[in-house]
């Protein structure tokens, strides 16, 4: 039966193992420090990535909450366009009335005069006709005449009546107009009070709250910036003290592995 002989190991002067244990021991340390480094490592990559999450977010909302405001700054102009509008048209077609009540006056009075200058002609003509009848000498173009001066008079308080009624028709429409005009600029007053806030609102504007939401969104996504960048700096540090652990450990492995070669040796 063949035996294999049984390796002697070498024995290690105390010096020599000394070294030996100092080198392990600075091993294993070295080991549990690129494994804290590795761990710090590993935990800040996650947490600069959930922090890049956050800030994609923040980014969005950011802008979101920036289109809202712009589009409530529109809105306020638009609305306040509106107002000022219906304003001033509520104001020309109350000139406008003023003007109609104004003429329809003067048509009245035009009207109530020929209507007494149609009377006096009317009185003239019938007398003409009547001395006429007694006087065969009063000329028969007189007669003529004075009746179609009243004739023509009659016609002109006709065509004044007809006058009349246009002023009249003209002030109902401006009525109408002026009353829709006056439920469009109240509303337009309401709408521009919604969105700005009037001076007895009791709660935020339509616009101050979006101004409210864009502010507090640009504050989230500053601060998550921040973090991110701060957590960045962290992360590169930690990386640095890995590699460095990394590169002390190698440099101790091998130094380990040349002092056991050495006393393999002798």
């Amino acid at each position: 039966m063949n035996t294999q002989p049984v390796p002697i190991q070498p024995l290690l002067a105390p010096k020599e193992k000394a070294k030996l244990d100092e080198l392990s021991i600075q091993v294993i340390d070295a080991q549990y420090k690129v494994e804290q480094c590795q761990a710090i490592v590993t935990s800040l990559t996650e947490k600069r990535n959930n922090y890049q999450g956050f800030l994609t977010v923040a980014q969005n909302n950011r802008a979101q909450a920036h289109d809202n405001k712009a589009l409530a700054d529109q809105l306020v102009q638009s609305a306040l366009d509106l107002k000022d509008a219906s304003k001033t048209a509520l104001s020309e077609i109350g000139l406008a009335d003023e003007k109609t009540n104004a003429l329809s006056a003067s048509i009245k009075i035009l009207i109530d005069k020929l209507i007494y200058a149609v009377t006096v002609l009317n009185r003239l003509s019938n007398d003409i006709v009547r001395k006429k009848a007694l006087n065969p000498l009063i000329s028969d173009q007189l007669v003529a005449m004075a009746g179609k001066a009243s004739t023509d008079a009659s016609n002109v308080v006709t065509l004044t009546l007809v006058a009349l009624q246009s002023t009249f028709i003209a002030a109902t429409f401006n009525m109408e107009t002026e009353a829709t005009l006056a439920l469009e600029y109240t509303q337009a007053v309401n709408l521009h009070e919604t969105l700005t806030g009037g001076a007895s609102a009791s709660t935020p504007s339509l616009r101050l709250s979006l101004e409210e939401a864009y502010h507090s969104a640009d504050t989230c996504y500053l601060q998550t910036d921040r973090s991110c960048n701060i957590i960045s700096q962290e992360l590169d540090t930690a990386q640095a003290n890995l590699n460095k652990a990394q590169v002390k450990l190698a440099s101790l492995q091998a130094g380990l592995s040349a002092a056991n070669a050495t006393v393999t040796a002798t």
